[in-house]
């Protein structure tokens, strides 16, 4: 039996003719007609099975991880078991005892430095199905890439407030892996660096961070050169000693109490009171506790709470305001709900968590990321990128917000952050006026690996017509496309620089960039991904760009 091929999706994909001016997914990884011998051969492997009690198929992906091509591989490794080989693809298999020999096949026998080839086969068995623990590439054993260093950001803490002028401290610890040792710390404020340490303790003293909502990075390098991100951590600088309140929203059901907490941002000189109290909006709303709090020179960075009661019925929203002379009050939105609405009072309780500016869900622009880890298994690859679904969560959880509250606003904001970033406008999408619906495409066929590429066009593959084009065109009264992008590199982190209405503005452009990526077989994880730009004006990369 020989499984299909890995794929994204089922279909085979169509390359548009007319898109020809944009980057095709797929980068070149090969280059080179000689191998160097240098270096010694390094590569890792990685294996899989698809288990069913008495037999399985093997997944093995070989992937080189040195800086010379492999011309011909020859892998082996060994089972402690009774597993007998049945047969094998993308590769010649042979058993001898419990040792497997894998030799390329002709199609497979190049893997350049960085790509990764994959083979299998079917196997039976009784008794356990224990996987290998060691693998060798002709001879040699696979032992694997260096692995990177480990980056934690201990200070500041996340959902901390300064004050214009005070100094931030940032700290971080580090860590090498493979008796490496680590060189160098750099801070980030998103993407701008603001300094670096080379020796620990590792920290950093800033007091010049712009008011405003800030994304702070640590990120380590070790004596190879490898280098890994901390998580990022969110705080607030306020232009002057201001009244924190957390959460900024919070639903409470008719007859029943929350509360949110207060704390001051700046140490005081002497005493200072917070009065806290309905400013605004529903008067079934009222501060049951906590109305007037004070602070010392001691205990100004410890919350206090403030307790909100809700009427026996009733519904709607109040804002409260928590103020203290000399401090920029805080403001919090308090919705009354139903008595059974239990529901909407725990989706206000995660709707406040995460839009909560000190969690790091959003970029500065308030585009929503796809995940707050610099490492997902998953294609998006660090914690800078975003997608379409993550937009459209975000549509999602204001309209759900909207319906809770009955204030629509925030849901009007995101479909305009949606439209003005993540939908492509008419200069990102130049040549659809060169669209021909009758005949839409070319077929070319999808490869598992990027030196396997460009593809070959195949004119002789029917690929129908499109059928809806022209009712598209007639409701839009454009040939433009109304619809988002599936990927962003929201900080510009690659330096491609496609923001908006931009081609390769390079590195120095703040984003968010649009970026696609090739992940397909072997390269359909974190580990493999390679993005390139949108839009390939030959200016960076090889002859031909980006291809």
């Amino acid at each position: 039996m020989h499984p299909p091929p890995r794929r994204r999706g089922a279909v085979r994909r169509l390359w548009t003719a007319a898109l020809a001016a944009l980057a095709l997914p797929l980068t070149m990884l090969s280059s080179g007609s000689t191998p160097a011998q240098a270096a010694a051969l390094q590569c890792s492997v990685d294996y899989k099975t698809n288990d069913w009690g008495s037999g399985f198929t093997v997944d093995l992906t070989l992937t080189n991880r040195g800086t010379d091509v492999i011309d011909g591989w020859t892998l082996t490794y060994a089972y402690a078991g009774n597993q007998k080989l049945g047969n094998g693809w993308n590769g010649s298999w042979t058993q001898s005892g419990g040792t497997i020999t894998v030799k390329n096949a002709s199609h497979n026998a190049r893997v350049a430095a960085g790509a990764a080839v994959s083979t299998g086969a079917q196997f039976s068995y009784s008794g356990s199905n224990t996987a290998p623990t060691s693998f060798s590439v002709n001879g040699t054993p696979c032992t694997g890439a260096h692995q990177p260093p480990i980056a934690v950001l201990t200070s500041p803490s996340a959902g901390a407030v300064y004050t214009q002028g005070q100094a931030v401290p940032l700290a971080a610890t580090a860590a090498a892996a493979d008796n490496a040792t680590i060189s160098k710390v750099e801070f980030y404020d998103d993407t701008k660096l603001l300094g670096t340490d080379t020796s620990a303790p590792y920290a950093l003293s800033v007091s010049d961070l712009a008011v405003g909502s800030h994304s702070l990075v640590a990120k380590a390098y070790d004596s190879t050169g490898a280098s890994a991100d901390s998580t990022p951590v969110g705080i607030t600088v306020a232009s002057g000693p201001t009244v924190v309140a957390s959460p900024l929203q919070l639903g409470v059901q008719s007859g029943k109490s929350g509360t949110y907490e207060v704390k001051l941002s700046k140490q005081p000189s002497a005493n200072v009171t917070v009065a806290s109290a309905r400013a605004s909006g529903n008067s079934g709303l009222s501060v049951s506790s906590g109305a007037s709090l004070t602070f010392t020179p001691q205990n100004w960075n410890t919350a206090q709470k403030v307790t909100v009661t809700a009427a026996n019925s009733g519904t709607g929203s109040a804002v409260f305001e928590s103020t203290a002379a000399g401090h920029a009050k805080a403001s919090v939105t308090v919705t009354q709900l139903a008595a059974a609405k239990v529901y909407d009072a725990r989706f206000l309780e995660l709707y406040g968590k995460i839009t909560n500016p000190a969690n790091g869900y959003f970029s500065p622009e308030g585009i929503p990321y796809h995940s707050v880890e610099t490492l997902i298994v998953e294609a998006p690859d660090h914690g800078h990128e975003t997608t379409s679904e993550a937009y459209s969560y975000l549509l999602w959880l204001q309209a759900m917000y909207g319906k809770v509250t009955g204030d629509w606003s925030k849901f009007n904001g995101a479909w305009d952050l949606m439209e003005k970033y993540m939908i492509p406008t008419k200069a990102d999408q130049p040549t659809n006026s060169f669209y021909n619906a009758s005949k839409p495409a070319t077929y070319a066929p999808e490869l598992d690996t990027p030196n396997e590429y460009p593809a070959k066009l195949d004119t002789g593959v029917s690929v129908g017509s499109d059928p809806i084009a022209g009712e598209l065109k007639s409701a839009y009264g454009t040939d433009d496309v109304y619809g988002m992008h599936w990927l962003q590199d929201v900080d510009n982190v690659y330096g491609y620089g496609n923001s908006p209405g931009t081609c390769e503005a390079g590195p120095s452009d703040t984003g968010p960039s649009y970026i696609n990526t090739f992940q397909r077989g072997a390269q359909e994880s974190v580990w493999e991904t390679v993005p390139q730009p949108t839009c390939d004006a030959f200016k960076y990369g090889g002859k031909n760009g980006y291809l």
